[in-house]
């Protein structure tokens, strides 16, 4: 009888076998979205990306690299996603666990007081002892754990490029704000010096007026301009100081000077290679997250549609029992137990169709934000380019309004010895350079700026 019971068992779980393996899961395919036009009209066939170059070959100055560094190792944001990839790691190997059959060991110690109504003859008092370890085994045919262990995987992909994502924004944000901060301090310096170059300018005005080339009003209108270009300085020492500080966040470091140099020192590589927009699905860490998140969701719907096919388990039990504690360990106190079952499920109150329904939902929505992120990554590119064009041709023309600027306050100078210019002229002069040489700074910040973004964008930082 028990040979038979056996046989039985064994072949249930072979016929079970040949189900698993004749069943054709559905996999998950990429293709569901399109990177055509992605960088707008431009047909692009080169496939070398700035993103590929590692961040220590873009950002060369030392300073710069040190504090890289110092952020990738302390930043409180990347950390906290570092945490975020080992709990996927957990879940995963948890859901690998779920195809193992479980396991568990008893050992317990009954008392029973049996009613003399029932037992008039006895026994009254009894007392059993029992050592027993149980199994149970889920045969996964339908493919639903295998897809659920699928699914923690590509959640932990996700999480992994979650991780990536923060390190290139990471990147990104912090040299960004190193240049922020060097571009402060031409600011600071170009300002102090026209302000020192206007100093001058009261005292030449000053000797004119006593000769009497220049009324009062010329002396008094060139200490107001100086007065107007010093009430800067405060607030661009405060910018310099609020910037230094947020620098220090992304460092994880508490307030105060940051070391850096000047932005004139500061050379990116004016090599733009965008690669083809395909790229971008293996290269931008927050698109690989959005992919992952829509595999993770069809897998999920899988597992979901799993649940309406017969489940077959397998339990065992076996171990020890005894009315008498020395004897628990005898062998005539053995027992075992084998079970196969098969269960389908009928009526369970909509619970399985509204998962499926909630799942399909779920990776609808997933597609729709993978779609809706890679459209953004392709916007981003295609704006950051054209904002770096844009600081190129600005940048070569405002050398030569600074230049010529230069020349007409020099000019007007001599011109206002000789009587050939007023005063106004030269504050106008001496005030429309000051505006240039600042929006010069502002031209080459977003060059580096433009720079550091489209390689954040093209999904540079991480590699």
């Amino acid at each position: 009888m028990r040979t038979n019971s056996l046989k039985y068992i064994i072949l249930i779980a072979g016929i079970a076998a040949i189900i698993a393996s004749c069943s054709t899961p559905r996999h998950y395919q990429r293709g569901m979205v399109s990177t055509d036009k992605l960088f707008g009209d431009t047909v692009i066939t080169d496939t070398t990306t700035l993103g590929n170059l590692q961040w220590r070959g873009l950002f060369t100055e030392s300073r710069l690299q040190k504090l890289i560094q110092e952020g990738l190792d302390n930043n409180p944001d990347l950390q906290l996603a570092i945490q975020k990839v080992a709990e996927a790691e957990a879940y995963l190997s948890q859901s690998r666990a779920a195809l193992l059959p479980s396991l568990s060991a008893n050992g317990k110690s009954v008392y029973t007081r049996n009613p003399e109504s029932i037992y008039p003859n006895g026994p009254r008092e009894v007392n059993t002892y029992q050592l027993s370890a149980d199994a149970s085994w889920e045969i996964d045919v339908w493919g639903k754990l295998r897809s659920s262990k699928r699914a923690s995987y590509a959640n932990l992909l996700a999480s992994d490029a979650g991780r990536k994502a923060v390190q290139t924004r990471l990147i990104s944000n912090i040299a960004t704000a190193y240049y922020t901060l060097t571009g402060l301090d031409a600011k600071l310096a170009i300002t102090r010096q026209t302000v020192k170059n206007n100093i001058d300018l009261v005292e030449t005005f000053k000797v004119l007026k006593e000769s009497g080339k220049v009324t009062g009003a010329a002396v008094v209108q060139t200490e107001a301009a100086r007065y107007a270009a010093e009430v800067t300085i405060p607030d661009l020492e405060q910018q310099i100081r609020e910037a230094e500080n947020a620098l220090c966040l992304l460092l994880g470091r508490t307030p105060g000077p940051i070391d850096r140099g000047k932005i004139e020192e500061q050379t990116l590589s004016p090599i733009l290679k965008t690669g083809v927009p395909a790229q971008l699905l293996d290269n931008r860490p927050d698109v690989m997250q959005a992919e992952f998140a829509v595999m993770s969701a069809f897998e999920m719907t899988n597992n979901a549609r799993a649940y309406f096919y017969p489940a077959l388990t397998l339990t065992a039990s076996t171990g020890f029992a005894a009315a008498d504690l020395n004897k628990v360990l005898d062998p005539t106190s053995f027992a075992a137990n084998v079970i196969g079952g098969l269960a389908q499920p009928l009526f369970n109150k909509r619970i399985n169709s509204t998962r499926l329904k909630v799942t399909k939902a779920q990776q609808e929505e997933a597609l729709i934000s993978f779609r809706n992120t890679l459209l953004k990554a392709g916007q981003e590119v295609h704006n950051t380019l054209g904002s770096y064009e844009s600081s190129v041709q600005k940048m070569a023309l405002r050398k030569q309004q600074v230049d010529a600027l230069i020349k007409s306050v020099d000019y007007t100078k001599e011109l206002l010895n000789y009587g050939s210019a007023t005063y106004t002229e030269v504050l106008n002069a001496q005030t429309s350079l000051l505006s240039a040489q600042l929006n010069s700074v502002s031209d080459q910040l977003q060059q580096l700026n433009a720079l550091v973004t489209l390689y954040r964008a093209l999904g540079g930082g991480w590699k």
